[in-house]
């Protein structure tokens, strides 16, 4: 639980997808709310939580305007992949 979350920003991560965001998102809430796995009678808030985080995500990848993510920057990346 103590793992970074992975940066998902072109050019760092290409390809990242929904599967990614659901991940990322999960790990916040888990940290933040102190539960790996919430019980029952939370499990409600904790799965909106993550689903509005991997959705908040998702927007905010989508809307970012990564200065030097120009054909270059990217086969450098999966090169080095």
């Amino acid at each position: 639980m103590c793992r970074n979350i992975k940066t998902l920003r072109p050019p760092v991560t290409p390809d990242a997808d929904e599967d990614d965001f659901h991940a990322a998102a999960l790990q916040y809430v888990r940290k933040v709310s102190g539960f790996r796995a919430p019980a029952a009678h939370n499990r409600e808030a904790f799965d909106r939580a993550v689903d509005a985080i991997a959705e908040a995500t998702a927007r905010l990848l989508g809307e970012l305007e990564v200065r030097g993510s120009h054909p270059r920057a990217v086969e450098v990346v999966e090169a080095a992949g």
